[in-house]
């Protein structure tokens, strides 16, 4: 099956016109263009998934992790100088296999060098900007939420209500789109100004009543 890219909530697609990449949306058409080229980047030469305009869902997320670093700016000591390591992790059973090395390695993002890491246990992972938290440890997200607080790391998962609960970006599946929503109160919480650019694109969730505050 192949996945597409796309942005912000159904209803809010319907108020900016039914052609979200049209000549009314320069900004999505950049940003919808960036991703779409990673997306080329890391798949087989002449694959039909780049001919037809689709790719697999973890080969558009993979390459949603790597430009949300874009658009992200980090709290002032967060790097040591300019060219240190930029490090993409994954807490949980990894569901994207070499797609997400393909993405991330050997990859520079504002000077910074893209290293990726995994992990099974929060405690198990290193200093990380990005964080992507499997659908695999959903049962444990309050916990982990918890034991991530403090953390000056961009908190992603996939899993239902995980911006809601306090992560900071939701991959959200919609027919045959991958979406997003960021929740903006987790990523002041840890000290990441988000681009308006990447805003703009995003549906904007806020904390629940039984969850967020992490």
């Amino acid at each position: 099956m192949g996945f597409h890219i796309a942005f912000g909530s159904a209803d809010l697609q319907k108020r900016r016109g039914s052609d979200l990449f049209g000549t009314t949306r320069p900004r999505v058409r950049r940003f919808h263009r960036i991703v779409w080229a990673t997306v080329c980047l890391i798949l087989l030469p002449n694959s039909p998934a780049i001919a037809q305009g689709t790719a697999n869902e973890y080969q558009v997320k993979a390459a949603f992790l790597y430009n949300f670093a874009r658009f992200i700016e980090w709290p002032s000591g967060t790097f040591a100088n300019s060219t240190s390591a930029l490090t993409v992790c994954v807490l949980g059973k990894d569901p994207f296999g070499k797609v997400l090395d393909d993405a991330i390695v050997g990859k520079r993002i504002a000077e910074h060098p893209a290293i990726l890491a995994r992990g099974k246990r929060v405690q198990d992972l290193p200093e990380c900007q990005i964080i992507f938290v499997s659908a695999s440890d959903s049962a444990q997200l309050p916990e982990i939420l918890r034991a991530l607080q403090g953390r000056k790391a961009l908190v992603v998962g996939e899993t239902e209500n995980f911006a809601s609960s306090g992560g900071a970006i939701q991959f959200v599946l919609d027919a045959s789109r991958v979406r997003f929503a960021i929740n903006t109160a987790a990523a002041d919480r840890a000290g990441l100004k988000v681009s308006s650019k990447l805003l703009a694109l995003a549906t904007i969730v806020h904390d629940s009543a039984a969850g967020g505050n992490n």
